[in-house]
């Protein structure tokens, strides 16, 4: 949430609403209306009367038998379309669906967001057994594939302070050029992860390969996942300017 006093100029009442709607968005979860007015500190008159003018809107939205709270649609119409003219979204779909047809595993594209990993767009498979659905979930930087692909490729001015001893890891994974974690997404679960580059080399996001593990043992990753998941990130990050895997830069 957004730091107190930075603006002269600012309004408490759109401030509550939004620390309401970020708490929620960083919950990852369903959350109740006492667990939101227990974190935010404030009354659960005012946080029920919030989230019933978000709920109106589209940007939240009852889940369990009307006792729990939710990010709704709405919220993430706007973030893709912002991500949309920033020719992010608009230059990796098309990418992501056609690695999908190959590889039939969900694709997704991940963004950082503070000190997580935003699971923000997804291309699903076809498969009947498949993982739930991750879009508009958050985990900690550390613990996933593409959160440690986020941090590899951060500047080290944006690397969390924790982060700072283990950058003789991360080299690594930049060298790599890949990440991959096996039960951080959930048990039995599988994700593979390469950066996307912007036309300056400056990391723009992660694309993200998830699947059960029964469907993704080691060899199956060596020989065909990653190769296939390499080249998707090599063509995103083509389209978005970045050339240096042609030069030999960026772990490539």
């Amino acid at each position: 949430m957004a730091p107190r006093g930075r603006a002269t100029y600012t309004i408490q009442s759109v401030e509550n609403a939004l620390d309401v709607l970020e708490a929620l968005s960083e919950s990852g979860e369903e959350v109740r209306i006492s667990s939101l007015s227990q974190r935010l500190g404030m009354n659960k008159t005012s946080v029920f009367r919030l989230l019933a003018t978000f709920e109106t809107r589209g940007y939240v939205e009852r889940t369990d038998g009307d006792s729990k709270y939710r990010v709704g649609l709405s919220a993430y119409e706007i973030a893709q379309k912002l991500l949309s003219r920033m020719g992010l979204l608009r230059k990796a779909k098309p990418v992501m669906e056609k690695l999908v047809t190959t590889t039939n595993e969900a694709v997704y594209l991940t963004v950082r967001r503070g000190k997580d990993v935003l699971f923000f767009d997804m291309v699903d498979t076809s498969h009947q057994v498949k993982i739930v659905s991750l879009v508009g979930r958050r985990y900690p930087l550390t613990e996933t594939a593409a959160g440690q692909i986020l941090l590899a490729y951060s500047e080290p001015g944006d690397l969390p302070e924790d982060e700072v001893d283990n950058m003789a890891e991360l080299a690594q994974v930049q060298v790599r050029g890949n990440c991959i974690d096996k039960g951080a997404l959930g048990e039995g679960v599988t994700s593979l992860a390469v950066p996307l580059l912007g036309n300056s080399g400056k990391l723009t996001a992660s694309l993200c390969l998830v699947g059960p593990d029964f469907r993704m043992n080691e060899e199956k990753i060596n020989q065909e996942l990653l190769p296939m998941l390499s080249e998707a990130g090599v063509i995103i990050s083509s389209k978005l300017g970045y050339v240096g895997h042609y030069l030999g830069g960026a772990g490539h």
